[in-house]
């Protein structure tokens, strides 16, 4: 019996542990995902884009799967020839990856905004920067299985000179998701911090392969796209009072 229990509790550990290091990167998944549908991707992300001068989210949409970002979004190409609007950011050793439910080989579901994401494959190379800076805040989505990760915020380029912000990322992933049918990397939490100054880089740290980010933000400390600002109910009906009011005002006029 002795043994018996020892088995079981031997091979839960080794099923719980296998799980727990599972990559964000799937190698087992073979990509089907064509260029065409890559494109299709990043011009559907253009379309509905809401960026404005001072606010900037990156959603990756229209990288390639397992495709280094490089100058995507300064002005040139991923390393697959890919190109998205210049915003003037460039990435050290970072990649984007489709999620497998779309034909690339991501290990993930429920990301923010389907189906592309960014993850880094250096820990010593893992800085976005922004040469031409931004101010108030930056901000994102992350899904950290097994290890623990950081986000640090630099007025210099390459994680150089002053640390503006910091933000400790602690293992948030979950087994138990629903929606997205496969990925072990289904839950995101929003992640923002405010500064002072102004940023030039921000360097991402953790085990390369077992964090991914989304919707990464600058500029603002609310992840994702900026919703414009609502017109309240209130408003439309003060509109229609007045207008209704000038209309009896020319209507009595007109009898005078």
């Amino acid at each position: 019996m002795k043994k018996l229990i020892l088995l079981v509790v031997v091979t839960f550990s080794g099923v719980m542990i296998a799980q727990a290091q599972e990559t964000v990167s799937d190698p087992n998944a073979v990509s089907t995902i064509t260029p065409k549908q890559i494109n299709e991707l990043g011009q559907q992300s253009q379309n509905t884009n809401r960026n404005s001068s001072s606010v900037v989210y990156l959603d990756f949409e229209g990288v390639g799967n397992l495709d280094h970002i490089n100058d995507f979004y300064n002005g040139g190409t991923s390393e697959q020839g890919y190109s998205g609007t210049n915003y003037g950011v460039q990435f050290g050793v970072s990649i984007g990856l489709i999620d497998s439910d779309a034909g690339g080989s991501g290990n993930i579901a429920n990301e923010p905004s389907p189906s592309t994401v960014m993850l880094f494959l250096d820990a010593n190379q893992s800085y976005m920067n922004v040469p031409a800076g931004f101010t108030t805040g930056f901000s994102f989505y992350y899904s950290s299985g097994t290890y623990n990760g950081s986000v640090s915020v630099y007025d210099g380029i390459n994680g150089t000179g002053n640390l503006l912000a910091t933000v400790n990322l602690a293992f948030n992933n979950s087994n138990n998701c629903t929606g997205d049918p496969n990925g072990t990397y289904c839950h995101w939490d929003a992640i923002g911090v405010s500064f002072s100054g102004t940023a030039k880089s921000v360097e991402f740290a953790g085990a390369a392969n077992y964090i991914v980010f989304d919707d990464i933000t600058f500029g603002s400390s609310t992840p994702g796209q900026q919703p414009a600002v609502p017109i309240s109910d209130w408003a439309i009906y003060f509109g229609i009072f007045l207008i209704g009011l000038f209309l009896i005002f020319r209507f009595r006029r007109r009898l005078v």
